[in-house]
């Protein structure tokens, strides 16, 4: 039996992910981090996702970052853009995907799990840091370095499977793979019933994908 932890945001990405890690035989154990993000939307469409994925258990962890803010997504006084920017934009939580990250390496450890699944992607990204494919490959370096279980012998694996895909070919792949995405909340700004502004970046490059996959968009909008 393989083990895996799978970060599990509860949008489109992450879901991919976990039916992907599920085709290749893992056992997975899904973990969801409520981390002070705007709206909860996203933690609930995580449950029926994981539910529909048939992952073995799905934990919620807590860490409040709007104690340091520095996003649109922690910070209620920083609106979140609307229109594409240049550089890194306000929706980047400052060290977020490594805050998650250290949190699947934790749980990982006491799993005896080799494996973790994160679905961060380099190419439809948004010019955040902490999502290129160097950041992936220096963080598993660190979490071979720094476990018990990697000095004992059981080396630690962090699989980034979107890592060079398109939003389209994500699309694609989640839906050979069963992947139902009116389960899932991908937007900024959702409202507490996880239906989508249509503006944000995260809705923009959503619905660019499927656009161009061919796929209907099942995604619901409140305008």
């Amino acid at each position: 039996m393989k083990n895996a932890v799978v970060l599990l945001s509860g949008g489109l990405d992450s879901a991919t992910v976990l039916a992907m890690a599920r085709e290749q035989g893992y056992t997975c154990y899904a973990l969801s981090v409520d981390y002070g993000q705007r709206h909860h939307a996203e933690l609930a469409a995580a449950q029926r996702v994981a539910r529909s994925l048939g992952a073995q258990e799905l934990r919620v962890v807590n860490i409040d970052l709007t104690g340091f803010g520095g996003s649109s997504l922690t910070d209620n006084k920083i609106a979140v853009p609307e229109l594409p920017s240049a550089g890194i934009p306000s929706t980047y939580v400052p060290a977020r995907n490594t805050i998650m990250l250290s949190m699947a390496l934790a749980w990982a450890e006491v799993l005896h799990a080799n494996h973790i699944f994160v679905g961060i992607n380099a190419v439809d990204y948004s010019g955040y840091p902490d999502c290129r494919p160097a950041y992936i490959a220096a963080f598993e370096r660190m979490a071979n370095l720094a476990t018990k279980a990697a000095v004992e012998g059981q080396v630690l694996h962090i699989h980034a499977p979107l890592l060079h895909m398109s939003k389209a070919e994500i699309v694609t792949e989640g839906t050979r793979l069963g992947v139902d995405y009116s389960l899932t909340v991908s937007c900024y700004q959702a409202d507490e019933q996880g239906r989508a502004c249509g503006v944000c970046d995260s809705c923009r490059l959503r619905s660019a994908g499927f656009a161009t996959a061919g796929v209907a968009d099942p995604t619901t909008y409140r305008n």
